[in-house]
């Protein structure tokens, strides 16, 4: 009779998240950022590690770090606001990282939005590569709407073409409701997200049909086929690629942001934020209908329940925020080790 062989338990630690935002603080600042920089990314990363979101936490620090040395961002840009509407505000982010952006323009966009019941913050000239979801959520923890597009490098096919064109393209909404955290959620407009293809190849693992094509075209299940030379698909086929387009539109073409297409990296080796644009818009419900918006979403969810739903989006990623905060954000010893030595220690 044959055994299979025990599963072999990775090594782990456990921090504290301000433990982990200072570490990676502390790697930001050794690689060429200005300390608002630093604080603003090693929050935004910390945060998805904290939820679970592995495919935007720690693992993407190599990747902050080579695109740092390349020269390819300006990790010390200072955000140009500008207010140039009533319910309208642009940010120029220098080629620098957007998540400083949008906190350069936070305050006056959440006064516009409050004062007309809509407001708009168009990014251009950003980097992001990270989680989109920690943008939105802390507007709807403060009983507000909020709603963000972000345009990528190209590395998605149109349906029904043959070569890619636009990014993975992120969606990413936020809604409070009267008991329990707010309604979040985030998605590619991709089959998959661009990092879980690349945690599958680092780990040797298949991906489902469906997600994306090798060189020649070819439907393939091997992420290294997808990332050597391959690309990703849309999802649910015209429709997935008609949002990725409508993201283009207003990431890109609204904020005066790069669309996929329009940048090249190849003289900065090591670069791999994608130089585009970011939009959000940010809503207060108090000014719809008369009946407390953050009730109404909380009868959507009891019906929603009712119905027999047992998982809601968002749902994974507070129960592991309660448990990380609990017991601490869990790190593999090795990626750890890794983190360390980038930040010097």
């Amino acid at each position: 009779m044959s055994v299979s062989p025990l599963a072999v338990e990775t090594p782990q630690e456990h921090l504290s998240l301000e433990a982990l935002v200072t570490l990676l603080e502390t790697i930001f600042l050794r690689h060429g950022t200005s300390a608002e920089v630093a604080r603003s990314l090693a929050q935004n990363c910390a945060a998805a590690e904290r939820d679970g979101a592995h495919s935007h936490g720690v693992f993407r620090i190599p990747g902050y770090v080579s695109t740092l040395k390349s020269g390819w961002v300006n990790g010390k840009a200072v955000p140009v606001v500008e207010d140039v509407a009533p319910a309208f505000v642009r940010v120029d982010a220098g080629n620098g990282f957007a998540q400083p952006a949008l906190a350069a323009a936070r305050a006056l966009l959440v006064e516009k939005a409050r004062h007309a019941g809509i407001a708009i913050l168009a990014i251009r000239n950003s980097h992001h590569f990270a989680a989109l979801w920690p943008d939105v959520e802390p507007f709807a923890e403060e009983g507000l709407v909020a709603l963000s597009v972000v345009n990528s490098m190209t590395c998605v096919v149109p349906h029904g073409a043959d070569r890619p064109l636009f990014g993975t393209n992120p969606i990413a909404f936020a809604a409070p409701q009267a008991a329990g955290d707010p309604i979040v959620f985030d998605l590619a407009t991709s089959a998959i997200a661009h990092g879980d293809v690349q945690i599958a190849a680092r780990k040797g693992e298949r991906l489902p049909p469906g997600m994306g094509v090798d060189g020649l075209g070819q439907p393939t299940d091997d992420p290294k086929a997808i990332l050597e030379g391959g690309a990703l698909l849309p999802f649910g086929g015209h429709k997935g690629s008609a949002l990725s387009m409508m993201v283009e539109l207003l990431a890109a073409a609204l904020t005066g942001g790069n669309f996929s297409f329009e940048f090249d990296w190849s003289n900065h080796p090591g670069a791999k934020t994608p130089w585009t644009g970011q939009l959000l818009i940010v809503i207060d419900p108090s000014k719809g209908a008369g009946q407390n918006f953050a009730e109404r979403s909380q009868e959507l969810i009891r019906q929603m329940h009712g119905v027999g739903l047992k998982r809601l989006p968002g749902d994974r990623r507070h129960r592991q925020r309660e448990k990380s905060l609990r017991e601490g954000v869990t790190l593999d010893v090795a990626e750890l080790k890794q983190l360390r030595e980038l930040a010097g220690l």
